[in-house]
């Protein structure tokens, strides 16, 4: 009996040193597989990487004005966003041209790549500077900047000696000698048909012979045709009132050119009327001119647009005037003829009625004197 309390006294207080008791093994394994499933500060929230960039060029050597070209990739998160500088200073480079490429992700990560034109107008080992690049994400700001590269930049002109290579000569042109003859003749022919047509349109032939150069229509006989013209020609049955009231006014402009050598056709309606009023015409004629000159602007350039009425008679208004400003009839050369001869034998017969005839005069004399 006593040893059955002993023993459950020392199952109580323990198990004997140096053996675990079962369920204390099972414990720490559960303790242990707990501990490596908890979640860590690291395992729970990732931190994102952080953008890099990388710089290429194609090539390290290249000529005096030659071209070049320097790749910036940046890769970044994608929701971050590159921010070029606003000006390149890469002296001795100089930046020709800048392209950007839009941003493009795979596996969760974006790049962006610009792709600078460079030239350089020095000889020797240049360098392009390095530059730098920002990149803005949620977090803030980041700076990268850009490795510098050693570029060799070589005179244009040597050979594989170094030597300055001569100056070419002239590039000759191929001549054919028959192309060129038939270049003359072509020439030579369209100016014979040049001449020859301007002679026939000198000399027009007709069935009376060459057309004589005349003296000039008088004014006012071209005027009366273009106005006789005007009136015939539809304009104002086709409604084009403003056409119809330049037509006629320019057949005036015209008219008052010949007949008063005013330049009317490249004046103002008012430098018309000054230089008109310096020659003969009569004061309520000039009045006349200018309110058919005043009506003719008003439809030209203030849109006015008058009745049926007014237009039909602006070209007798226009008729009117030439016709009180015509030239003075020219006598007929044949009537004068006429006259002079009537008024010579009159004054023949005038002439005899009263002066005594010579023998008379001589037989007066007789008789006085005996």
């Amino acid at each position: 009996m006593m040893r059955g309390r002993g023993m459950g006294a020392r199952m109580f207080h323990g198990p004997r040193p140096g053996v675990v008791a079962p369920w204390v093994g099972r414990a720490a394994v559960a303790l242990q597989l707990a501990v490596a499933a908890a979640p860590t500060p690291a395992a729970a929230q990732e931190l994102p990487a952080p953008p890099s960039l990388r710089v290429a060029v194609d090539t390290t050597t290249t000529t005096v004005g030659g071209r070049l070209h320097l790749t910036v990739t940046v890769e970044h998160a994608p929701d971050a966003t590159v921010q070029w500088p606003d000006s390149l200073d890469l002296a001795p480079f100089e930046v020709l041209d800048a392209v950007v490429t839009p941003a493009t992700a795979a596996d969760g990560r974006a790049t962006t790549t610009a792709v600078l034109t460079l030239t350089a107008f020095e000889v020797g080992e240049l360098e392009i500077p390095s530059f730098t690049v920002g990149v803005a994400s949620p977090g803030g700001v980041s700076e990268l900047v850009t490795d510098p590269f050693g570029i060799a930049v070589v005179s244009v002109g040597l050979d594989e000696g170094q030597d300055i290579r001569d100056i070419r000569g002239p590039l000759s042109i191929p001549r054919s000698w028959l192309v060129i003859g038939l270049w003359v003749l072509a020439l030579a022919l369209a100016a014979a048909a040049g001449w020859w047509l301007a002679r026939r349109a000198r000399q027009r032939p007709t069935d009376e012979g060459p057309v004589a150069e005349g003296p000039p229509r008088p004014a006012h006989e071209v005027a009366y045709e273009e106005l006789e013209w005007l009136e015939s020609s539809g304009l104002l049955g086709q409604g084009r009132i403003k056409e119809y009231h330049i037509e006629v006014s320019d057949i005036i402009r015209r008219y008052l050119e010949g007949r008063y050598s005013i330049r009317a056709p490249e004046m103002t309606s008012r430098e018309v009327l000054e230089q008109l009023a310096d020659t003969d015409v009569a004061w309520d004629v000039h009045d006349r001119f200018t309110a058919f000159m005043e009506h003719c602007d008003l439809v030209k350039f203030a849109k006015h647009r008058p009745g049926p009425t007014a237009c039909a008679l602006i070209v007798p208004d226009a008729r009117g005037l030439v016709d009180a400003t015509l030239p003075p009839a020219e006598p007929d050369p044949e009537e004068e003829g006429e006259e002079d001869a009537e008024s010579g034998g009159a004054a023949r017969d005038h002439g005899g009625d009263d002066v005594p005839d010579a023998g008379g005069w001589e037989a007066g004399k007789g008789v006085e004197a005996a």
